[in-house]
């Protein structure tokens, strides 16, 4: 999986005020606990994490805090502004390599489907995959070939296998069909006559 070095200031805790003076400087709250680390409260420069929030991609950040500290964490939680849709408030999770690392992993679809070749739809539900594995093993990202993909049927969570990967998002979840369509309908009608 790909890094991502990140540079920030620790903050004390502050009230809406400060919390407004921080945006206003361009700089982003932000938390970092899990792992055993006490709750620590820093500030990062909003562009720094341009490449972190602008791909669809996950990252392990390398954070390092006060030009001293460094930790190896994973985005957890992202906040937003609803209307300038700018980064309000981050939380961090501290990870150990030692223990299998939850996270999100953007999915690839691969191939042509048998059943688009055949006139039917191709729809994705899903853009990306929860997964835990340790951190040597995670992948940048799960490629499902679909070449398969008959009319009607479909890709779930739990048909995805992946070497020295557990699978969390829920096995029944459904991830893309191919869906028949009016022409496919006709077709089979004429045929059928």
């Amino acid at each position: 999986m790909k890094h991502f070095a990140l540079n920030g200031e620790t903050r004390k805790v502050g009230n809406k005020a400060v919390i407004k003076a921080f945006r206003k400087q361009g700089l982003v709250p932000c938390n970092l606990y899990g792992n055993g680390i006490e709750n620590i409260l820093f500030t990062v420069n909003e562009k720094d994490l341009k490449g972190l929030l602008s791909t669809p991609y996950s990252h392990i950040i390398d954070l390092t805090l006060d030009g001293k500290d460094n930790y190896t964490v994973i985005l957890h939680e992202l906040q937003f502004h609803p209307v300038k849709d700018n980064c309000l408030h981050i939380d961090f999770l501290a990870v150990d390599d030692k223990r299998p690392i939850a996270i999100n992993v953007p999915i690839k679809f691969e191939g042509h489907a048998i059943g688009v070749q055949k006139g039917g739809k191709f729809v994705s539900n899903a853009r990306s995959l929860r997964i835990s594995a340790q951190m040597e093993n995670l992948p940048d990202d799960i490629t499902i070939d679909i070449t398969k993909l008959d009319l009607d049927k479909k890709i779930k969570a739990g048909d995805v296998k992946v070497d020295k990967v557990s699978v969390l998002t829920d096995k029944d979840a459904i991830l893309c069909f191919v869906k028949t369509t009016r022409n496919v309908d006709t077709s089979a009608a004429a045929e059928a006559e």
